[in-house]
């Protein structure tokens, strides 16, 4: 029996996006089928927080190449965002399992009065068996209420509903430390951050996503003290998440130095 009950889920925008450039349909939908298996046969709690609005948005309008300017990512955003909702809604119906959407900026996870607001709403939904799929509202927030990255932010979820367990959907397999050969491999657990680690995350190297590992990192360390794991795994391994579930090397695991609080748990 899994000992993570209380699970956040983070799919990347290199999961979600197809190599054109497009949202990558098949995938959300295999992955959804994925988590409504272990949400309908295992009792598991699972919250998403989801990339790929700005995405889906461009693709809508039309829109190549990279987004620039502020202005242009909020509207492929506030377009994209219930394209995406309606994928994910479809993705679910098929389990009878409904969604619902969440969109957060800093205050919602810093400032104590929402933070108590918000975890009332995920504490309900997740009691009526919804599933939440979590992003930054691009459509208005700014530099000063920006999280930034969808790492952080569903680290910051995780911490507020007191979650067992924070899975990162990405690109890559783990994380990778260099061999004194310089040959990467990848590192299956991790039990401290140390200063190797955090040299190794280097920069961001994705173009799709706004993060890389060191946003990743920044993830874990949210989580560690509150007593929550995390693995960094690769999003279009099929099976991946019930391994994960079960124990199985998939990834990197990242153990927590803290440990879980008692009471209040969603």
């Amino acid at each position: 029996m899994s000992k993570y009950g209380t699970i956040v889920i983070k799919i990347g925008s290199s999961t979600l996006t197809t190599k054109e450039g497009k949202l990558d349909i098949a995938n959300l939908t295999r992955l959804a089928s994925e988590m409504a298996e272990q949400l309908k046969d295992n009792g598991k709690k699972i919250v998403i927080t989801t990339s790929g609005a700005i995405v889906t948005g461009a693709e809508k309008l039309g829109i190549r190449g990279k987004l620039k300017s502020i202005p242009e990512k909020q509207a492929a955003a506030a377009v994209g965002q219930s394209a995406l909702m309606r994928q994910y809604e479809k993705a679910f119906e098929i389990f009878g399992l409904p969604v619902a959407q969440v969109l957060l900026t800093r205050e919602e996870v810093s400032d104590e009065q929402k933070r108590i607001n918000a975890y009332h709403t995920f504490k309900t939904l997740l009691e009526l068996n919804v599933v939440p799929v979590v992003n930054e509202n691009d459509t208005v927030a700014v530099e000063e209420i920006k999280v930034g990255d969808n790492d952080r932010l569903s680290a910051y979820v995780a911490e507020l509903i007191k979650a067992d367990l924070l899975i990162l959907l990405s690109d890559i397999d783990g994380f990778y430390l260099k061999s004194q050969s310089d040959i990467p491999f990848k590192v299956e657990e991790v039990t401290e951050i140390t200063e190797e680690i955090r040299t190794a995350a280097g920069h961001p190297s994705t173009q799709l996503g706004t993060g890389g590992m060191i946003t990743k990192l920044q993830a874990v360390e949210i989580c560690s003290p509150a007593g929550i794991t995390v693995v960094i795994a690769d999003g279009r391994e099929k099976g991946a998440l019930a391994k994960i579930l079960v124990g199985d090397k998939v990834g990197t695991i990242f153990h927590p130095q803290g440990k879980k609080q008692k009471g209040g748990k969603v």
